[in-house]
């Protein structure tokens, strides 16, 4: 199969199943009602079927812990660089920080990551990841709710944490690694039992996910000039930050991470941010940059399918 094919097979499914999201909002042929059904059967349960799979199979070293510190650090040294580099650029908005910083792993990460590199490396992804979900799950969403004047409490975290269905197939997938249970089903055959009931389940999930985003995004819509300084200082700081963390791994010894870096680099901020947008204005201009950077990452990822 030559170089030419190999993009092909790579990218055109990713492609063809965006245009095939943005042609259903063209011809009504799903509803937004429909769309947020969908969305709502992939982040309840098709993708806790993948983060169970990709927890289980990581392997708990030291290296790893190390990792996940590493990762929270790059997300917290995005914002503050967001923060601090807002003034130059002459952006008001508050949740400019919070575009410069954390990861739509879940929502599209996990699909492009599976798409490239295949499901069977998911766990190197996830060992990525574990970083900046910790810090989504808990500094951003404080940080976020400080900033919109909302008092924010260890006990209203903990319970959004424990009513989340990813974060539970987060923490049932570590219990399982962690402790060597999931090694241990390996002979009486209960290992292979739950790969195949988390690969059937949470096979439709790059599908759906892209499909979702195809619908939501509206090229022609974006006031690119307005989001465009806003993109320059998230790609720039990323940059920065991607090469600082390559530096890091390679020092632990974990070159094999940089796809999964990578992928995780060039994500958009995470999709959840509107929701903290309390003016209509505000929030549209939420929406449009992360729809902008959605189309960055997608480019971004057609560029790496290549030279992969």
């Amino acid at each position: 199969m030559n170089q030419g094919i190999q993009i092909l097979t790579t990218v055109l499914p990713v492609v063809l199943t965006i245009a095939i999201g943005m042609l259903c909002r063209r011809t009504k042929l799903l509803s937004r009602e429909g769309v947020a059904a969908l969305k709502s059967v992939v982040v309840n349960i098709t993708l806790p079927a993948v983060m169970l799979n990709a927890f289980a199979s990581l392997s708990y070293t030291g290296k790893n812990l190390l990792l996940t510190l590493l990762m929270f650090c790059v997300c917290l040294a995005a914002w503050l660089l967001g923060r601090a580099l807002q003034g130059l650029l002459k952006l008001p908005s508050r949740f400019v920080p919070f575009l410069t910083t954390g990861f739509e792993a879940g929502m599209l990460g996990y699909a492009l990551f599976m798409l490239l590199y295949g499901a069977e490396r998911v766990s190197d992804f996830a060992c990525v990841d574990l970083g900046q979900v910790l810090f989504v799950f808990t500094l951003y969403k404080v940080l976020l709710g400080l900033n919109g004047g909302e008092k924010v409490t260890a006990g209203r975290l903990l319970d959004e944490m424990r009513r989340s269905p990813t974060v539970i197939a987060i923490l049932a997938g570590v219990l399982l690694g962690a402790t060597g249970l999931y090694r241990a089903m390996a002979p009486s055959g209960l290992q292979g039992v739950l790969n195949a009931c988390t690969d059937f389940v949470s096979a439709p999930t790059s599908a759906v996910i892209l499909l979702t985003i195809g619908y939501d995004l509206v090229p022609s819509e974006i006031p690119w000039r307005n989001v465009g300084r806003t993109l320059a200082l998230r790609a720039g700081i990323m940059l920065a930050l991607r090469l600082a963390a390559g530096l890091a791994v390679r020092a632990m010894g974990l070159d094999g991470l940089g796809p999964a870096l990578n992928i995780m680099f060039i994500l958009p901020a995470p999709y959840v941010l509107p929701v903290f947008a309390d003016d209509e204005g505000e929030r549209a201009a939420v929406s449009s940059t992360l729809s902008a950077m959605t189309l960055l990452t997608v480019v971004a990822f057609v560029i790496l399918a290549a030279i992969a």
